[in-house]
């Protein structure tokens, strides 16, 4: 398995008040167990920390940027379902590993 600091980090933009990032929440929850071994997600709110938004030239939210080597590779704005976020990062993770064969 991958150190997890090796791992790419999905970024989630959001803030208080953005229905379309709430409605997101349960869809990146489910990811994040999902993929937990292969792919790391952080969730930024903007309203606390706004500089963040500079830093990543973030104008709406929701916006989920990919980041690997910690540079940004991907990057969608506004809601999107789970199957667009699943494409958007595929390329970018690791091979799941092999289910141990049955003995």
């Amino acid at each position: 398995m991958p150190q997890k600091s090796a791992l790419p980090m999905l970024l989630f933009f959001t803030n208080g008040t953005s229905g379309p990032a709430r409605r997101m929440e349960s869809l990146l929850a489910h990811l994040a167990r999902k993929e937990r071994d292969r792919l790391r997600i952080s969730r930024i709110d903007l309203d606390t920390s706004p500089e963040w938004a500079d830093k990543f030239g973030i104008e709406d939210v929701p916006t989920l940027v990919l980041l690997k080597d910690k540079r940004p590779v991907e990057r969608i704005e506004g809601r999107v379902s789970s199957p667009q976020i699943e494409r958007m990062i595929a390329p970018h993770l690791a091979s799941p590993a092999p289910e141990p064969a049955a003995a």
